[in-house]
């Protein structure tokens, strides 16, 4: 049986990057997936590959009444909402904080943790009526420790508050059977950090006790087993994924 069969889940960040390998996994383990993303043209050519049980949404994480409209998609394509990936986000410029502007630092709070405020609060009355659900937050290991070389307060403070919410809002819904917990990616082989390193492993992949980034894949994993009933008791839990990066 698919790890996932029965689920309906929203993806965001879907049309690339480790978005997109949570997708293409979600569905192949049986989800049906309303994809969004701000990316049209990518989102639509995802979404029409996967086939009939992938959806694709044009989608500002930053607006309340646009996650709305995807709660209300969703539930009217598939049915009550039982899994939410809050995987978008950016990193912002790599500055230092007196450098830092106004504008850039809202921007990448709105998109890093309000936008899982809003999933959150838009989502889990559908959870409710489906009797449950399970609240995947994509947070970073720089929202487990703050180390020289992060990229700006902004990045930092908006995957600290991922953890926060994460938690507190576990807590709350718990007695609903609605699980919620934040995973921890380090390096990733994604287009933001592709030219981060080069193909014999150098640069930031030799900082990983392991020496290497990982693959999507390898994060898509831990994503899909904590939407599925294999992590049926747990909850409210950091989940890092970065090859030992922060073990010491």
């Amino acid at each position: 049986m698919a790890r996932l069969d029965g689920k309906v889940a929203i993806i965001t960040g879907a049309a690339q990057g480790m978005g997109e390998s949570h997708a293409r996994l979600f569905v192949a383990e049986g989800a049906k997936v309303l994809l969004t993303d701000v990316n049209e043209e990518r989102g639509n050519k995802l979404a029409s590959e996967l086939g009939e049980n992938a959806r694709f949404l044009k989608h500002d994480v930053t607006s309340l009444a646009g996650w709305q409209t995807v709660v209300e998609t969703a539930e009217k394509e598939f049915g009550p909402v039982t899994v939410l990936v809050n995987n978008a986000g950016i990193i912002g410029p790599v500055v230092e904080t007196v450098e830092f502007s106004e504008e850039d630092y809202l921007k990448v709070v709105a998109v890093n943790q309000h936008s899982q405020f809003f999933g959150m609060k838009t989502v889990i009355p559908s959870m409710q009526k489906a009797g449950g659900g399970s609240i995947v937050n994509i947070s970073s290991t720089a929202g487990m420790l703050s180390v020289v070389g992060s990229p700006n307060l902004a990045y930092v403070g908006s995957k600290f508050a991922s953890r926060g919410m994460t938690k507190h809002v576990a807590l709350q819904y718990g007695p609903d059977n609605i699980r919620v917990n934040s995973v921890h990616p380090g390096y990733i082989k994604t287009p933001m950090m592709a030219a981060a390193t080069d193909e014999t492993g150098g640069g930031i992949a030799d900082q990983v006790p392991l020496r290497r980034m990982a693959e999507t894949i390898e994060v898509s994993e831990l994503v899909l087993f904590l939407a599925s009933n294999a992590s049926s008791y747990i909850s409210g839990t950091e989940h890092v994924i970065d090859g030992g990066l922060i073990a010491g």
